[in-house]
């Protein structure tokens, strides 16, 4: 009976100190309200997994009616956007080895004289199968963008193509992974994953767990530098940052049978680039965060669009263009683009530069804000 002898006025003072400590927690409490907010909007209107308007690149050795009606097509199509039209190999097998088209369409040359004799042409889809859901839905769309595009020119001398079988066969060539394994696509992208959950969350807490201990003092006391301290502060977990990925690759190569096929100095360059990245990121919040609570808080915060806009789990291009340059900004989606290219395109150094000058750059801009940052917490 205990229980029920209350003193309401006691419990309304907690209430009310309860209240005050939240509206002085702005941090948090902003969290708690954002949250929920960015999940509705990021899976709301960002997460599509129908993936349309995939970039496409066209090897057009064929310049005729027929042909320019299927291009015209795929011009129109909310599937493909065709983002070049090369009339040589080199340059449309670069784009797609590069990332920067996700599907090869080849016209070979006389397509349109062996249409018309019924010689059944071939038309190639070479499709980026890396990632097997973006692959899968674009390739049925292809054959059913060629059936309407062709249907109006198999008429009157040439009606005899519209019957079945379609006059003419599309052959698909999935590379990069030919059995749609999806270990293939996620395991190498776990890889910017874990470091980014490591990495930041660890660094994040770097300042803040100095002020709540109350060495802070000490340390500023000190003729160290801003500059000084955070090298200092981040160096060490570089080491851990290699122990990560020496895991996750052997575990790759051994459990997975994922082929590492690419270049390793160009991947030891994207990989140191990428965990100074998040490194930075890291000491960023640790200057904004006054708790190891909020520290956490802001690492989780910016840990969800960092796995639903990078390309991880969902196709990058399905997205739409606001939560494309929202991605474009995160370093780890230039990061899941240079793992999958070299270790299962077998990449270069000069196949990645697109991505590895948008990651320096991120970089560079952490750091510096980072020390700015830091600086106004010495005044």
């Amino acid at each position: 009976m205990k229980f029920f002898d209350l003193s309401w006025s006691r419990v309304f003072a907690v209430f009310l100190k309860e209240l005050v400590q939240m509206r002085r927690d702005r941090p948090t409490f902003a969290i708690m309200i954002m949250m929920p907010v960015m999940q509705l909007i990021l899976f709301g209107y960002a997460i599509n997994t129908d993936p349309r308007h995939l970039p496409a690149v066209v090897e057009m050795r064929e310049d005729g009616p027929m042909t320019r009606a299927f291009l015209a097509s795929l011009h129109a199509s909310s599937y493909i956007d065709i983002v070049a039209v090369t009339q040589g190999p080199d340059e449309a097998e670069a784009m797609l080895r590069a990332g920067e088209a996700t599907f090869l369409i080849s016209i070979p040359e006389g397509f349109e004289r062996r249409l018309v004799r019924g010689e059944r042409p071939q038309m190639l889809i070479a499709a980026d199968a890396s990632d097997p859901v973006a692959a899968g839905g674009a390739i049925g769309a292809v054959e059913r963008i060629a059936q309407s595009a062709f249907a109006p020119e198999f008429q009157g001398a040439l009606s005899f193509l519209a019957r079945a079988p379609p006059a003419y066969e599309i052959v698909v060539h999935r590379r990069y992974n030919p059995a749609g394994v999806s270990a293939f696509n996620i395991v190498p992208a776990l890889l910017g994953v874990i470091l980014t959950m490591t990495m930041v969350l660890i660094t994040s807490i770097a300042l803040t767990r100095e002020s709540e201990r109350g060495t802070m003092e000490n340390l500023l006391a000190t003729p160290i530098r801003p500059v000084e301290v955070m090298i200092g502060k981040t160096t060490p977990y570089i080491g851990v940052g290699a122990i990560q990925v020496s895991i996750v690759l052997i575990a790759a190569t051994l459990l997975f049978r994922i082929p590492f096929a690419g270049s390793f100095p160009a991947f030891l360059i994207a990989v140191t680039l990428f965990i100074f990245a998040n490194l930075m990121l890291g000491y960023l919040i640790s200057t904004a965060a006054r708790t190891q609570l909020q520290a956490m808080q802001m690492t989780f915060f910016i840990f969800l669009p960092s796995i639903l806009l990078s390309g991880f789990m969902f196709p990058f291009h399905a997205m739409p263009n606001w939560a494309q340059a929202i991605g474009t900004a995160l370093p780890i989606t230039h990061f899941l683009r240079i793992v999958r290219e070299i270790m299962l395109k077998g990449a270069g150094f000069a196949d990645i530069v697109g991505d590895l000058l948008p990651l320096t750059l991120i970089l560079l801009t952490l750091a510096t804000l980072a020390l700015l940052r830091f600086r106004r917490t010495l005044d």
